[in-house]
């Protein structure tokens, strides 16, 4: 399980790090159906961009701890998923967005509970080598 969890971890470090700095590179070009938004728009898109590079090296620090830290994970999966609940939100007042966007709402709102039961399995094993231990054998 930790070598998924480490695997896994890593992966949506770098994605949410390359995804943040094509956003702060290319602004509304980033987002399908956006070019026309404004500058307001391109602006605020940029500046999240940045914030989901920390988000990507957040993902990353905790990828490379020994044990990963299973309470962190979970929260930064928490926050993926509240990401993937705003989507819906958004579903339900403006109606269906472009369908890349769908593609992102479902992978926003399925990887997080895969993080989350990775992120418990290895809490237990952790757990249950440090009681050995404990226990002298």
């Amino acid at each position: 399980m930790a070598g998924a969890l480490r695997v896994l971890t890593t992966l949506m470090g770098w994605a949410c790090v390359a995804i943040g700095l094509f956003h702060v590179a290319l602004g509304n070009a980033a987002i399908p159906g956006a070019g026309s938004a404004g500058t307001t728009v391109d602006s605020w898109g940029r500046f999240m961009g940045a914030g989901f590079v920390g988000y990507g090296l957040a993902w990353l620090w905790a990828a490379r701890q020994r044990p990963i830290p299973a309470r962190e994970v979970r929260w930064l999966a928490g926050v993926f998923l509240l990401g993937g609940v705003g989507r819906l939100l958004s579903l339900a007042v403006h109606g269906w967005p472009q369908w890349f966007q769908i593609v992102l709402a479902v992978i926003e709102l399925g990887l997080p509970p895969v993080f989350f039961w990775l992120a418990g399995a290895e809490e237990r094993v952790l757990a249950s080598d440090a009681e050995a231990v404990s226990a002298g054998r």
